[in-house]
């Protein structure tokens, strides 16, 4: 989908001397008929041309205006241009298949207009066409995020209960249980995937990392599960533990408090699908985030999961606009299942750093097919404008 950036054009004066064949964009048209003028080569019998078309825009209106080219049947967008502001030009390029179109005008200060209906004929052959997106709006992104967020609350409580268990391991001067029980936790916290956007404050409290130029062991400022990890695995005594491992539990306790938990922006959801695990590639499968438990293969693993539960949340409705939707779960299951090869019986991890060479590329050719392919996710489940 091409966003094309509008450019000043200077009024009426710049009007003038716009490119042969600008469309007119106005509160009451939005543009006349394209394609089939004297200008467009390949027009016949009143057809336009498929294949590669150019489009020039000129806002006349008295506000910005938003465009989309649309096909009328299935009403897919091929081309959007958001923003155009007054006595601006923008300009866009698609590849058009066989089909009826039409350009629709959202002006900031009017209500939708359509363009007329242009009918086009078969692109050349071997021409790669534009792919077009089915409008997904944020009525039907609502009771995504809703679910999203209750599905997000109902496992705070275990998560709750987990911190606990942590802080009592420390209480009692068991740090072997302690080690156990911390991943156990915050497995637990990274699984919960798409939901950070909405944590705010109480994720920097809870899951944070070390300020620029420090560890985990050596920043004061840190807290939450990396501050703990570090001081775990460092061989750290139970007395230095304690007074942050209890304010693990007073995070976690605060945050399932929160009413704001739950409330999941819902442009976040397929965002975050995908981010999930591009940010599992930059900081967990570096070993960036490694305070000393070696557990970055689990953390993946957790992302996964998280990744996957977004993306189940939105299948009704990728099913019908994402023809990559198949490729892309059978990607993840694949994924889940090579980074949960490193889990051993007793439960363990393999180390990241332990991987061979050829394992290590395994992984991330598997991690970055899967961020592809999760890619196009978020663009289809950004939130536009529709005119059925």
């Amino acid at each position: 989908m091409l966003r094309p950036a509008p450019s000043p054009a200077g009024g009426a004066a710049a009007a003038s001397a716009l490119p042969h064949g600008t469309l007119q964009l106005t509160i009451s048209s939005c543009g006349q008929s394209w394609g089939t003028d004297a200008g467009a080569s390949g027009s016949s019998k009143g057809v336009a041309a498929g294949g590669a078309r150019t489009f020039h825009f000129y806002n006349g209106n008295t506000g910005d205006v938003e465009v989309q080219l649309q096909d009328v049947d299935t009403k897919k967008v091929f081309l959007e241009v958001d923003g155009v502001g007054v006595g601006a030009t923008a300009t866009g390029s698609v590849v058009l298949g066989k089909g009826d179109y039409r350009l629709v005008c959202y002006p900031a200060d009017a209500d939708p207009v359509a363009g007329p209906v242009v009918k086009v004929g078969a692109a050349p052959k071997g021409a790669q066409l534009t792919p077009g997106i089915v409008p997904v709006t944020t009525n039907d992104l609502i009771p995504v995020a809703k679910a999203y967020g209750q599905w997000v609350d109902g496992r705070l409580p275990a998560l709750q209960a987990q911190v606990r268990q942590l802080n009592a391991d420390v209480a009692r001067g068991d740090l072997t249980a302690a080690k156990r029980d911390w991943l156990t936790a915050h497995l637990s916290y990274e699984g919960l995937g798409a939901a950070y956007g909405a944590f705010g404050d109480h994720d920097t409290a809870i899951n944070g990392t070390p300020a620029a130029g420090k560890t985990a062991l050596t920043d004061p400022a840190l807290t939450g599960f990396h501050k703990i990890e570090a001081l775990l695995w460092s061989g750290s005594p139970a007395a230095q533990l304690a007074p942050y491992t209890t304010k693990l539990v007073g995070a976690v306790d605060a945050l399932a408090k929160d009413p704001g938990t739950d409330r999941i922006d819902p442009i976040d959801i397929g965002l975050r699908a995908h981010e999930i695990v591009e940010n599992a590639i930059q900081f967990e499968l570096t070993g960036a985030t490694d305070a000393g438990s070696h557990t970055n293969l689990a953390t993946i693993d957790a992302n996964l999961g998280g990744s996957a539960e977004a993306l189940s949340v939105l299948t009704g409705l990728l099913t019908s606009r994402y023809d990559d939707l198949a490729e892309t779960r059978a990607a993840l299951a694949a994924s889940t299942k090579l980074v949960e090869g490193y889990r051993r019986a007793d439960g363990s991890w393999v180390p990241l750093e332990s991987l061979s060479r050829s394992q290590r590329q395994q992984l991330n050719a598997s991690l970055d097919r899967l961020v592809e392919l999760l890619a196009p996710v978020a663009e289809i489940t950004e939130p536009r404008k529709a005119l059925q």
